[in-house]
């Protein structure tokens, strides 16, 4: 039977009557605002080149590994998905049967994030009123493919539709940001910028690291086969992000581990690293002695600094080997934050140039750890609930173990972290509905009075992100 699509108008408001009152009242004050997008994984051509989108499966499938990682825990392969492997066998090259895939399915993302967003995708943004199953799926494959060939839905047009003022992107510090630049030399208004992602030559686990050294190096005319060259180095292609308009930097690393070690010591373990050598404790040791030089840069160049640990990146080898990075198979790790963050901050969190906003996937850290740290040193914020926590009980746990340490100015808004474009005015709607929700909880327990919620809900909506990332 095919069912309507309905998103109903209190959809994440409370049950209770002047609870969901207040929270209707307070998210009719920040549901229009601008969209401020300040960390995420877009492909910066989509807005340099304009072209329109391929088809619904190459925007709304391929890209997004929330939606094939629920898939291939059910049985469906990457290469059935269309995903091409390294070893270049055969995959489906049918679009529109792979779309059939997940029309069969999509009853496996029933009462997940992915399952709001997408709705929300289909009925606010190509206008469906039924839901997708199996019977719709051509329905829904050609009406949407029919919208992505006209103008109204090419990546500008969607960009100043979704109302968004700015949106960042995350690159290496080995791109050359071309898409960037042809953004800014444009005539085009709309405001993508990018993020410094070191990474790949911060992490000597990384795959292609030293290789990737060497290529640092003759990017950056500097001698990375010494350390003093290679934080040179990194200071060049900071100053070369910062010029296209960038205002942060992006750390991924396994653990939030720091570290400061003796002149001598790092530039040993320097040419350890770069031989490629390196145990995994000493690559840790690296590491954690760069994440404190990026801070001294940050104070530096007043690049806002990001740290984004805590994550078992492709715990899948089978597929890591196959597909590469990035395809659903990461997995929270439990993470430390007091001791292992003492280092930097015993170097610089007093220094009032320095922000660095902290994220987290294990929860357990919010109260015990991370909100206590963000409430006394000026230099932290607490980044929004990520990846696995990006939904609506990930943000209510959020605000209830973070908010009495914390409170809600020592937190940055929401950024939604997403290679998916199309869905970033739904994630951005469902934080908006939560934190108007959670707001009204405090309205009602005479926790707050309704003004003060009135000017919160715009600071968590639009005004706190702004002024953390600089933008």
């Amino acid at each position: 039977m095919i069912k309507k699509l309905v998103l109903h108008p209190d959809r994440l408001f409370s049950s209770d009557e002047k609870t969901r009152e207040v929270a209707r009242a307070l998210y009719h004050k920040v549901k229009e605002l601008p969209i401020i997008s300040p960390h995420g994984h877009t492909d910066p051509s989509w807005f340099s080149k304009n072209l329109p989108f391929k088809n619904a499966t190459e925007l709304l499938i391929k890209p997004d590994h929330y939606v094939f990682r629920m898939l291939y825990s059910h049985g469906v392969t990457l290469e059935d998905l269309g995903l091409s492997s390294r070893e270049g066998n055969d995959v489906e090259t049918d679009d529109r049967k792979i779309w059939h895939i997940l029309a069969e399915k999509y009853y496996l993302f029933r009462g997940t994030p992915s399952r709001m967003w997408l709705d929300t995708v289909f009925s606010e943004v190509f206008g469906f009123d039924v839901e997708l199953c199996a019977a719709t799926a051509d329905h829904y494959y050609d009406t949407i493919n029919a919208a992505l060939a006209t103008d109204a839905y090419r990546p500008r047009a969607l960009f100043e539709r979704f109302n968004i003022e700015c949106l960042s992107t995350t690159e290496s510090p080995l791109n050359d940001l071309t898409e960037h630049k042809t953004i800014n030399n444009s005539n085009w208004n709309g405001r993508v910028i990018s993020a410094y992602r070191p990474d790949p030559v911060v992490d000597p686990e990384f795959e292609g690291f030293v290789s990737a050294i060497k290529t640092f190096g003759e990017l950056t005319s500097e001698d990375t086969s010494t350390f003093s060259g290679y934080l040179a180095a990194h200071r060049k292609r900071r100053a070369y992000f910062k010029a296209t308009g960038v205002t942060s930097t992006d750390h991924g690393h396994p653990s939030a581990k720091t570290a400061y070690l003796e002149q001598n010591d790092i530039e040993a373990l320097y040419a350890l690293v770069i031989s490629g050598e390196a145990s995994p404790e000493q690559a840790e040791l690296f590491r954690a002695h760069m994440l404190t030089e990026m801070a001294c840069m940050s104070i530096e160049d007043g690049l806002v600094m990001q740290l984004h640990p805590g994550v078992s990146r492709n715990h899948n080898q089978s597929v890591f080997k196959r597909f590469g990075r990035d395809k659903g198979a990461d997995i929270p790790l439990q993470t430390s934050y007091v001791e292992q963050l003492k280092p930097l901050l015993d170097k610089y969190g007093t220094d009032p140039q320095l922000t660095l906003i902290l994220f987290t996937l294990d929860e357990t850290s919010y109260s015990r750890e991370l909100a206590p740290l963000a409430g006394h040193y000026p230099c932290l914020r607490l980044g929004p609930p990520w990846w696995f926590h990006d939904s609506p009980e990930g943000m209510r746990r959020f605000r209830q173990q973070t908010t009495e340490t914390a409170g809600f100015y020592n937190t940055v808004g929401f950024n939604d972290d997403t290679r998916g474009f199309l869905s970033i005015p739904a994630r951005h709607d469902v934080a908006r509905r939560m934190d108007c929700n959670w707001l009204a909880e405090l309205v009602c327990d005479h926790r707050l009075t309704l003004d003060e919620a009135e000017e919160l809900a715009v600071e968590l909506a639009y005004t706190l992100a702004k002024k953390a990332y600089k933008l």
